[in-house]
């Protein structure tokens, strides 16, 4: 454990810095510092000998957060970076992306503010990638088999480097140009810079991970042809059908959906030319939905300074604090502040639109309502109409599952009722040899349970082509979601 006395000595729960607003809203780098190495080390210091560390519950990797506090807080940080490796491929992402499950479920935070887990996670990857301390890790040896994986996002990557780590050739198929999946279009500069997904691009492709950028499986490549070229195949396109708001003024000109939006945007920071280009430059942008990918377009609407930027969500604000309905250690619902909503902006909640208005084609409205509960769903009220100006929305409402059509007609495999894809207890769908792992068997979820499942599915993977597997598999399809 880390210092005994330190979740005593140090009672305050410091978090990593921001840049300031004025500054960091006229570029697109990352919005965080790192944070000052004394601080870093008390805070680490806090992780507490709980006897039974309930992070570990939290964390769908199991990440072993007590050894490499201990580790981070004794200064022995390459022997850290080995304790995260071994649960978690690219615990970069995750420290600046996971909404930290573990915090939730940390003991001390029973009645104290939970250890900064996901900052201890971050300075540790951060600091090993400075000190030159992250390497490629080849296989001894080739197995003789191959795999196809669909889709580069964290699921797709992570399986890809475990499978060609325990030596089977491995090719990663993605329909974009470059690689990465939603870590490199969905998500904006100033959460992630490209940076740290290049350099774990470099990393596999030195390990002996092969990338086919630019091919559609299902159209450039049939999934039937993919499945008799590879021994294997694993589907990690995620669940990227957006869900749709089909009310009167829905085919107006300014009504876009979120990622259309974000797609857009991270192209043209990367400097390619976007035709058509969705720009918010002195424009009045209202966001429908109030998670994640809201707040990414709230903040990618601040840099390119709107005019104004309003975000509306049907459900009621959630609490500061946890509610009884999320006793400790569940992930609780509870207000955020995001770096983008610092930024600026107004959020209301209880708000439904009613209708998209506009002239000649063009969106120059919405007419909104107070929403009400009845009959077990929320409704708009009558009587508390009103209309907002808008140049643009922005539909940041979730996903529905994967784009299925083709996969389904070609193999062709199951889905479930949710509509994704189906598949038993060790990730294999209804078709021999096919696997799914990430978004696209689970449906929309958390960065952290992509990586975890495309861990799990190497390791089924691999055991059915050898017979038997000694890589970890943290989770099962099975698994609660109610963990997240």
């Amino acid at each position: 454990m880390a210092d005994p006395h330190g979740f005593l000595k140090n009672r305050e729960r410091i978090t990593q810095p921001r840049r300031p607003v004025a500054v960091r809203i006229m570029d697109w780098k990352e919005v965080y510092e790192a944070q000052e190495k004394g601080v870093l080390k008390s805070q680490a210091g806090r992780c507490m000998d709980c006897g039974v560390p309930f992070c570990h519950q939290g964390c769908p990797l199991g990440n072993l957060i007590p050894e490499w506090n201990d580790l981070s807080w004794r200064g022995r940080g390459q022997e850290a970076i080995e304790r995260l490796h071994a649960t978690n491929n690219f615990p970069e992402w995750t420290g600046r992306l996971c909404p930290a499950p573990c915090e939730s479920a940390c003991v001390l935070g029973i009645n104290q503010p939970a250890v900064t887990i996901k900052q201890v996670e971050v300075s540790i990857i951060d600091e090993a990638f400075n000190q030159d301390w992250v390497h490629p890790l080849p296989p001894a040896r080739l197995t003789g088999k191959t795999v196809a994986v669909v889709g580069s996002g964290p699921a797709g990557l992570a399986a890809a480097q475990q499978l060609t780590r325990t030596g089977h050739t491995v090719a990663v198929y993605e329909r974009d140009d470059r690689i990465g999946g939603l870590l490199r279009y969905g998500i904006p500069d100033f959460k992630l810079e490209k940076e740290s997904v290049d350099r774990r691009i470099a990393q596999m492709k030195a390990e002996g991970t092969r990338f086919r950028t630019g091919v559609e499986v299902g159209k450039d490549l049939g999934w039937e042809e993919l499945r008799r070229r590879y021994d294997a195949v694993v589907v990690c396109t995620g669940a990227t059908v957006p869900r749709d708001l089909p009310i009167p003024g829905r085919a107006l000109k300014g009504v876009h959906f979120a990622m259309e939006y974000l797609v857009q945007g991270n192209r043209a920071v990367a400097g390619d030319a976007v035709p058509g280009h969705i720009d918010a430059r002195g424009k009045h942008v209202v966001i429908l939905g109030g998670g994640d990918t809201g707040a990414d377009c709230l903040g990618t609407a601040h840099r390119q300074q709107a005019a104004s930027v309003t975000t509306l969500a049907i459900g009621q604000q959630p609490p500061m604090e946890r509610a009884a309905s999320h006793p400790w250690p569940m992930f609780p619902n509870l207000f955020d502040v995001a770096s983008a909503h610092e930024e600026g902006g107004e959020r209301s909640y209880l708000a439904s639109t009613v209708e998209f208005l506009g002239e000649n084609g063009q969106l120059t409205g919405l007419k909104i309502a107070q929403t009400e509960y009845l009959h077990g769903r929320r409704v708009p009220k009558e009587g508390t109409e009103r209309v907002i100006a808008a140049d643009l929305v922005f539909l940041a409402l979730g996903f529905t599952g994967p784009e299925s059509a083709p996969l389904l007609h070609q193999l062709p495999v199951s889905l479930d009722p949710r509509g994704n894809i189906n598949r038993d207890g060790y990730y294999m769908t209804d078709r021999e040899g096919v696997f799914a792992a990430g978004d696209s068997g689970r449906g929309q979820s958390l960065i952290v349970w992509a990586i975890a499942e495309g861990r799990a599915c190497a390791a089924a993977v691999d055991r059915h082509l050898m017979g038997q597997t000694s890589l970890p598999a943290p989770v099962s399809p099975s698994d609660s979601a109610i963990r997240v």
